[in-house]
């Protein structure tokens, strides 16, 4: 498919319009990444293939994540689902427990939902227009045009975190990285350095060089190929840039869980499969108000499940999410006899195989700590 050659329009903000030259030439830029990434480029596993399907793979769980966290993650969920049809025929389930541990699981329902749409709207291959891909869950911008980018080769500028820095500082952008305003001139340099020649390159040479050389504190200007073009480096703001953005004050929640026991066996229960940590594993918790006991906290769902049973306190635990904080409260209840009771929400899990389950982070935390207590006791 030929790429429109049309230049895209500079962005203008308040009447105010922005100089659509450049500095230097996109080619030259374009250039010295290419034979850059040819001699320092990193060897990934998902470099090491064309397959759209597992590009795509790689970018979602590269969202937010390291490249040293991903890489076990990734070889292990192409072990199950080794195809895209593979993965629609899969249960959410299976998915979410395969993802259990690399976080920010709205990515993986996103990932399962669109290999069913793909699968159901279409014949089954994945798409390879950029507005098709930014119709499936979970593929913005970037994301397409990364997939654009490194499965078909085709031109598309990407704008992820690591380009995103490169950009500001090679530009000197000195206002809010994450404003409007910022958005249009991001991307309308992204557009504008996309070679039309070896986009695929270009794409994971442009990435690597935010990720190893221009990284966020101490970028190391000596080793960047683009160094004498960076206009941060030519002011002397390559470590003052990005602007930090004010710090939004993160809300702490309060909540008290509890490790109910019978015999061998864990009271479990599986969350609803949109919102929050969607189909995900944890024990019974309830919210704590303010200067309140946890054990108080618990009173109202112990009685409604007829427990008669003393609610020991077994530590707490602090773990962060994305746009909160949680303190959690661990308590534990000990049943009586081996036999589990009947009528009780959730399911029975033996302790064995609880830490298999896909137990969300602050909800392992509290088996391990349960765990560690239990051990000290016997």
């Amino acid at each position: 498919m030929a790429r429109d050659t049309t230049k895209p329009a500079a962005p203008t903000s308040g009447g105010e319009a922005f100089s659509s030259s450049l500095p230097f030439a996109p080619e030259d830029v374009s250039r010295r990444l290419l034979f850059w990434y040819g001699e320092r480029g990193r060897d990934l596993p998902w470099r090491r293939t064309r397959d759209p399907y597992r590009i795509w793979l790689s970018e979602i769980m590269l969202q937010q994540t390291t490249v040293a966290a991903v890489v076990p993650y990734y070889e292990r969920f192409l072990q199950h689902f080794p195809s895209l049809q593979i993965l629609a025929e899969a249960s959410l389930d299976d998915v979410i427990q395969l993802w259990a541990g690399l976080g920010y699981y709205s990515r993986a329902r996103n990932l399962h939902q669109a290999a069913r749409q793909i699968v159901r709207d279409g014949d089954g291959s994945f798409p390879d227009q950029l507005e098709d891909l930014m119709a499936l869950p979970g593929i913005g911008r970037s994301t397409a045009g990364a997939i654009m980018s490194i499965a078909y080769d085709r031109p598309a500028p990407i704008l992820d975190g690591n380009v995103r820095r490169v950009l500001i500082r090679l530009f000197a952008w000195q206002e809010d990285p994450r404003s409007s305003r910022a958005e249009k001139h991001l991307w309308y340099w992204a557009e504008r350095l996309t070679p039309d020649a070896q986009p695929h390159g270009y794409a994971q040479a442009i990435m690597d060089l935010g990720a190893t050389v221009c990284l966020p504190r101490n970028p190391d200007c000596r080793r960047c190929p683009l160094s004498d073009l960076c206009r941060a480096r030519q002011l002397g703001l390559s470590a003052a840039l990005p602007v930090k953005r004010p710090k939004k004050t993160v809300p702490v929640r309060c909540q008290a869980a509890v490790l109910v026991s019978a015999g061998d066996k864990l009271l479990v229960m599986q969350r609803p499969p949109a919102g929050l940590l969607g189909g995900l594993w944890e024990f019974p918790v309830v919210d704590v108000p303010d200067e309140q006991p946890p054990e108080q906290a618990l009173l109202p769902w112990l009685e409604q499940a007829r427990f008669q049973q003393k609610v020991e306190f077994v530590g707490e635990i602090r773990h962060i999410y994305s746009h909160f904080r949680l303190k959690l409260a661990v308590c534990a209840v000990s049943l009586t006899g081996d036999n589990t009771p009947d009528g009780l929400p959730g399911e029975w899990c033996s302790a064995e195989d609880a830490p298999a389950l896909p137990l969300h982070g602050a909800h392992l935390k509290a088996l391990h700590l349960y765990r560690q207590r239990q051990h000290a006791d016997d």
